[in-house]
């Protein structure tokens, strides 16, 4: 019996494009061999993306729309796509062409070849700014680091097989980095490398400031290393007061002059520096252990549609369990 393959594609704010790209999408899978569901999750679009993508609903009997009741992030729709999912196996991809729907093709055989997790790699970064470059490369250096995880140039285009897709959805934990969960989960992995195509409409709704929020989540998510630091650097400090604070007694009581006020001034100054820095970084992880303590949902549907049922307000529990995989 030929497979069915669900495809999650998060959008925001797309409209410009949403449709021709999705159609690209779509008659590249109609060349494969396997039965393909669409679901398209708008995460609190605030153009017409839910509108257009609506209307390709009523004409593709493949293609279902989930809209999110506001913007919850990339990560939420992800989780949202994957929890809906029915597939026999879940692909995750961006709208923009960016992820070449072509490679869906060499990724399916790969899994049924028996491996759980395809996942497309970037060969290069595309036409990204020498300060992306360089912030990006910090990024995925620092958390290899601290986590022991290497996903340096890894992207969210993934294949998961059903098994993976089940285990994924059952983990406990809200604040989620899909590409560093799937990684961590340690399921058998197929990699394909693809050159980042250039953006055909519009540009990236990441700006410096959501990727930094973004990348203190994924870090803090997988290491509490940094915690450990300040403790370490607690003792050093400790080392260095204890060292100028023999030294001071020492001029005392041989009678010197007491100096070195510059020293003392400079030097309460980097200590106090690091002591705000360490209550940030704590901080950061009460947020962690808060956020997961409200048990909110990490999204909330507002409604879905597709070709074959009519637009249907959800009740308020729907996404507290995924639907149940239809024997066959």
């Amino acid at each position: 019996m030929m497979k069915t393959i669900t495809v999650v594609i998060p959008v925001f704010n797309e409209a410009g494009a949403i449709v021709p790209h999705l159609e690209t999408i779509l008659a590249t899978t109609r060349e494969v061999a396997a039965n393909f569901q669409f679901l398209i999750i708008d995460d609190g679009s605030s153009d017409n993306t839910a509108k257009e993508v609506h209307q390709l609903c009523e004409k593709t009997e493949e293609v279902e729309l989930i809209c999110l009741s506001r913007n919850f992030g990339k990560e939420a729709a992800i989780f949202a796509g994957i929890t809906h999912a029915q597939g026999d196996a879940v692909i995750v991809m961006d709208s923009d062409l960016q992820h070449p729907p072509e490679l869906i093709e060499k990724m399916i055989q790969l899994w049924h070849q028996g491996i759980d997790v395809v996942e497309a790699y970037k060969a290069s970064r595309g036409k990204e700014t020498w300060t992306s470059n360089i912030l990006a490369n910090g990024f995925y250096s620092l958390f290899k680091f601290l986590s022991g995880m290497d996903i340096k140039n890894h992207s969210d285009f993934k294949l998961l097989d059903r098994r993976v897709v089940d285990v994924y959805c059952r983990l406990p934990e809200r604040k989620r980095f899909f590409r560093g969960l799937v990684h961590w989960m340690g399921f058998s992995t197929a990699k394909i490398p693809f050159e980042v195509p250039e953006r055909q409409a519009g540009s990236s709704a990441w700006s410096r400031l959501r990727l930094l929020k973004f990348s203190l989540t994924a870090i803090t998510s997988f290491s509490s290393l940094p915690l450990q630091i300040i403790t370490l650097l607690g003792f050093f400090f400790l080392l260095i007061t204890m060292v100028i604070g023999g030294i001071s007694l020492y001029d005392k009581f041989v009678g010197h002059a007491v100096s070195g006020f510059t020293t003392v001034i400079l030097l309460l100054l980097l200590i106090g520096g690091f002591i705000m820095i360490g209550l940030g970084l704590i901080g950061i992880y009460l947020a962690h252990i808060y956020d997961e303590i409200k048990a909110r949902p990490s999204f909330l549907i507002n409604w879905r549609k597709s070709s074959i049922e009519s637009m249907q307000q959800l009740p308020p529990d729907d996404y507290l369990q995924p639907p149940q995989k239809q024997e066959k």
